[in-house]
């Protein structure tokens, strides 16, 4: 009797143990990766792919949350969820230099192009054959920069050409008609016309490219 007792108590173990070894992990804790808003567990976010503490509510639940690279120190000040993927918002932009590091993108300018409505700067559209770039919203500065003339240069190509700021890339907004539905804006986002790729030689098609820029 003795010996059937022990014999239950093992298998039970055995049981208990083999269902906690295959319950699947949870992707969801600090750093684990996401895809939309409920993927992570209590007051944890979805950022840049890792669930990672919230900067608006202020958390310290993750050591080592996951930034950036180019972030710069700037940190999102939230999320928003578009198509259930999420994506950080920023009120800031990495630091400018004589020399800053940024994205360039593409963006059409014209009327019913995928830059949604007419530029901030002068509310109105412009071709893409004009020497003209949005830029994200830390480096827009409220408008501070507009019509003012910024120096890029390619970091593939070598080659350099001066554009004119007329519009602000949305860090912190997206997902709507006026944004023609895409997500907020990156904060390290030169967002150039079709004449600013053509005349840094780069490939309209490859999507992104490394830059930078300064003031000019």
């Amino acid at each position: 009797m003795k010996n059937l007792a022990t014999s239950l108590h093992i298998c039970l173990f055995l049981v208990i143990g083999f269902a906690f070894l295959s319950s699947p992990s949870h992707a969801n804790s600090c750093n684990g990766p996401c895809q939309t808003l409920d993927d992570c567990d209590g007051q944890l976010i979805c950022i840049n792919g890792r669930c990672a503490d919230d900067p608006q509510v202020g958390t310290h639940i993750c050591g080592n949350s996951p930034q950036s690279p180019s972030s710069g120190g700037c940190q999102p000040s939230g999320t928003m969820s578009c198509d259930g993927q999420s994506y950080p918002k920023y009120d800031c932009s990495p630091p400018v230099t004589s020399s800053t590091r940024a994205t360039l993108t593409n963006n059409d300018f014209s009327k019913g192009g995928d830059g949604g409505g007419p530029s901030e700067c002068d509310d109105r559209y412009h071709e893409n054959s004009e020497l003209i770039v949005a830029l994200s919203t830390g480096w827009y500065a409220g408008g501070s920069r507009c019509g003012n003339k910024i120096s890029i240069t390619s970091t593939k190509t070598g080659r350099s050409v001066m554009a004119k700021v007329v519009d602000e890339c949305d860090s912190r907004n997206g997902c709507d008609d006026e944004h023609d539905y895409q997500p907020p804006c990156r904060n390290d986002i030169v967002d150039g016309s079709d004449a600013v790729w053509h005349a840094l030689g780069l490939d309209i098609n490859v999507g992104e490219e490394d830059v930078v820029w300064s003031m000019a």
